[in-house]
């Protein structure tokens, strides 16, 4: 039994007993082998890669230029999508807006920067421009008021000759109009100054005319009165925070009521309807001289362009004429 099993374990034969079948090998041709079809990865076992072909050498230079491309317009397919934008620098062209809202404004470029209207020193000028303006036409006009007023002789001529009123109503009316509505022509100059000054005389002659029929101290009185009351809404209306021009359209209303009223008090004649509606009168003209004071400054809701000095300064003069004639009325009726 020992002897078998040494037989196993070490491989060799038993006596007597058959050898093992062989089986026929393939004759494989011999070398050199074709490369394989991949790289092989590196490694201890790693064929040797088979002689490539190197490429030649190129050509030297120069080489021709590239051959003009076509110019656009080119062609868009029916129904092409917008392409999406990618985020980054919003100073490059793919941020650009120029295709979406027009030509890129002037007033947006940095190096071209534009003078606007509501700079300081703009408006400031312009403030100045218009009370130089009403300062002005308020000296002729209380020129008009003294020599009518303080002259028995011109008194006694303008007394006379009625109709005079009439022919410088008519001179202030077309006047009034053309400044009021023709804004190309109240900012083109001289002309505007010279259609201002013509108003100017035309109302001074007015005022004073009505002043000849008042004693001198209630003029007096009535200039003095208008002095303090101008003079103190136009330096309120300078400091204060609340914005008159936002009542421009009721202060409207309320002139249109009072225009009503004083065609009723032609037809009723009472002293006491007199003052109430000259008190009326003076105040409603009170706050017009506050939103067109404020209307200057142009630091509230509405604001007057720089342009328009001249019809600035005709609103404001006409304001405080109005509450000079309706204070002299409210003075002139009290000392009957």
């Amino acid at each position: 039994m020992s002897h078998e099993k040494s037989f196993l374990v070490g491989g060799e034969g038993m006596p007597g007993a058959p050898p093992p079948p062989s089986f026929p090998q393939p004759p494989f041709p011999a070398g050199p082998f074709p490369p394989p079809p991949f790289p092989q990865a590196p490694g201890p076992f790693a064929a040797p890669a088979a002689p490539y072909p190197v490429p030649g050498p190129f050509p030297p230079g120069p080489y021709p230029p590239p051959g003009p491309y076509p110019q656009g317009p080119y062609a868009q397919p029916p129904y092409a999508q917008p392409q999406p934008m990618v985020p980054g620098d919003q100073d490059s062209p793919l941020h650009s807006t120029y295709h979406e809202d027009g030509p890129p404004s002037y007033y947006d470029n940095q190096d071209f920067p534009s003078a606007h209207w509501d700079d300081k020193s703009v408006r400031q000028a312009f403030i100045r421009k218009v009370f130089l303006v009403l300062t002005v036409q308020l000296s002729v006009t209380f020129a008009f008021v003294a020599a009518f007023t303080f002259f028995k002789g011109v008194k006694g001529f303008v007394q006379r000759n009625v109709w005079t009123y009439y022919v410088s109503y008519a001179v202030f009316f077309i006047s009034l109009i053309v400044l009021s509505c023709c804004g190309d022509f109240r900012r083109k100059h001289p002309w505007n100054l010279v259609a201002l000054s013509i108003l100017t005389l035309s109302l001074s002659y007015m005022v004073g005319m009505i002043a000849s029929f008042y004693n001198t101290d209630a003029v007096i009185m009535a200039v003095g009165i208008t002095v303090v009351v101008c003079f103190t809404v136009v330096i309120f209306s300078l400091q204060t925070k609340y914005d008159f021009t936002s009542c421009r359209g009721v202060l409207i209303i309320c002139l249109v009521v009072l225009i009503l009223f004083s065609i009723l008090l032609i037809f009723i004649r009472n002293r006491i309807m007199d003052i109430i509606y000259a008190s009326l009168g003076a105040l409603l003209f009170t706050c017009f001289l506050a939103v067109d004071t404020q209307l200057i400054l142009g630091n509230k809701q509405l604001a007057l362009s720089p342009e328009e000095y001249v019809f600035a300064a005709l609103n404001l003069y006409t304001d405080i004429i109005n509450i000079f004639l309706y204070i002299l009325a409210i003075i002139g009726r009290a000392k009957e």
